[in-house]
């Protein structure tokens, strides 16, 4: 009987593919990575997750969305790929200058995966590597909003840590529908290096 569940284990195995990711900042597009970014959106917006969309507006319209992330200094893209694609992002917001009695926190937006990429622990990784940016640059606080829909994202955002502060039932319009929307904020530690 032993054997047999071995044979069997080692099938399954043998039948999975190891995927690999990569969280990287994005200073530039190279190769297929702008169009990658702009399907992995498309097919987001298409699944529910937001991004300000109900409906994809056309490939051009997010490929200058794109290329307009990288320009506006307040703003790092990081870019989680799958076996190599481009499939997911996070962006930390930086205070702009005349925000100086905030500029001790930063924001998350624009955190979603792919469909077809989900389940590989894209957005955790991006979330931590997004809090690494975030600490190595100074700051003690995150705050990120989401839809009451996104159940996904807020357990996740929960479970690492981050604490609802506030609920908007306006948040967003959704086709014919109001959505409601959650606040939270995470205080970071700031990063210690050993002498």
């Amino acid at each position: 009987m032993r054997e047999v569940y071995s044979a069997i284990a080692f099938e399954r195995f043998a039948s999975q593919k190891v995927m690999t990711i990569k969280v990287e900042k994005i200073t530039e597009f190279r190769h297929s990575d702008l169009a990658d970014l702009v399907q992995a959106t498309e097919d987001a917006i298409r699944e529910g997750i937001g991004f300000n969309w109900v409906v994809p507006p056309g490939k051009d319209v997010l490929e200058t969305y794109w290329k307009g992330v990288l320009v506006v200094p307040q703003r790092v893209l990081l870019g989680g790929r799958l076996d190599g694609t481009l499939a997911s992002s996070i962006q930390l917001v930086r205070p702009g200058a005349s925000k100086e009695t905030s500029s001790f926190a930063a924001t998350l937006e624009a955190h979603f995966v792919a469909p077809w990429a989900r389940g590989h622990g894209l957005a955790k990784a991006l979330l931590l590597a997004a809090e690494r940016q975030a600490r190595a640059e100074g700051f003690s606080v995150l705050k990120l909003s989401v839809r009451d829909t996104q159940e996904p994202a807020i357990k996740l955002y929960e479970e690492s840590g981050y604490i609802l502060w506030g609920t908007l039932p306006t948040y967003e319009f959704v086709s014919t529908t109001m959505v409601p929307g959650r606040f939270y904020y995470k205080n970071l530690e700031p990063i210690t290096t050993l002498v």
